[in-house]
């Protein structure tokens, strides 16, 4: 009993430093990404942030594998206009990039069913779903899963004062019919998983149950296969999923989406390069753009399609 409790005790604290680091970084990008500043330097950042340099700069190459300097030019307005110029190909060669090993990425880890247009219609009647709030490198979040597999993930969104419980109701406002039960220890294996690349394979996906329209898992299925590193706007989404002029439905059907980060509909922006919306908050989608560069970086990807 004592080694459980000392387990315990230990996932606990791994859980707390989580989201005290996230907690610093929304506060050094908040801080990064001001309009009317040139970009901080290093010492700035750190007195900003009440850090030495060295620990600044430590915390942030642990967090995501980039200095503050590359995370700032990885998350900048003209990075994503130049990823923009060649979105128009991205989704139709995603399955051709070339990633391997240990660094294969989320995007072909994951495995995914839609369910029925009948089980949708009855909004989740008779689903048994299980929930439970668990600590990510990108703050606090809720999963909702079933048997089959992970079916809502939500980041609880700090700029709109939310709770976790203000995120669960938000997911289950989808699927009202449906049995909500609190069991963590159910949904805790994907958290596992979703958030540590060293455990994507493959071998071994996540499984995924989209629950929505046939038009928006359509589109959540076009978002799938955006690679890391890359960026495409709505109208692309729109014209792989349909016709560019369906770009505003589209952009409502990313907005829906229930599987955030697995799910990446962070990649998706204006089609001037600008952020657009993100429904889990604009400084967790720079946050998301940020580690995902770092990722790339670290297992030397090459991100050209």
């Amino acid at each position: 009993m004592a080694e459980i409790m000392e387990i315990a005790e230990q996932i606990g604290t791994v859980g707390e430093l989580r989201t005290q680091d996230y907690a610093t970084i929304r506060r050094a990008i908040a801080f990064l990404k001001r309009d009317d500043e040139p970009p901080a330097r290093l010492e700035t950042l750190a007195d900003h942030l009440g850090l030495s340099p060295s620990h600044c700069q430590r915390l942030f190459k642990r967090w995501c594998g980039l200095s503050p300097k590359d995370f700032s030019a990885a998350i900048a307005l003209d990075r994503a206009r130049r990823l923009l110029q060649d979105s128009a190909s991205v989704l139709e060669a995603a399955h051709t990039v070339g990633l391997s090993g240990a660094g294969r990425l989320h995007d072909l880890f994951v495995n995914h069913e839609a369910m029925t247009p009948g089980d949708f219609k009855r909004r989740g009647a008779g689903l048994q779903l299980a929930w439970g709030v668990h600590a990510t490198p990108f703050g606090e979040a809720v999963a909702v899963a079933s048997e089959r597999g992970i079916a809502g993930l939500a980041f609880v969104d700090e700029d709109k004062g939310q709770t976790p419980h203000d995120a669960l109701a938000d997911l289950g406002s989808r699927w009202p019919g449906a049995s909500l039960t609190k069991s963590p220890e159910k949904t805790l294996p994907f958290i596992d998983v979703i958030f540590d690349p060293a455990r994507w394979s493959s071998a071994e996906p996540v499984r995924l149950i989209m629950i929505g329209t046939d038009f928006e898992v359509r589109v959540w299925q076009a978002l799938l296969k955006i690679p890391v590193g890359h960026a495409v706007s709505y109208r692309d989404v729109a014209r792989q999923v349909c016709t560019e002029r369906a770009a505003r439905a589209v952009g409502t059907a990313v907005g829906k989406n229930p599987l955030s980060f697995v799910v990446p509909c962070h990649r998706v922006l204006r089609a001037d390069g600008g952020l657009g919306g993100y429904h889990w908050g604009l400084t967790r989608k720079l946050a998301l753009i940020g580690w995902e560069a770092g990722q790339v970086a670290q297992v030397g990807i090459d991100d050209q399609v």
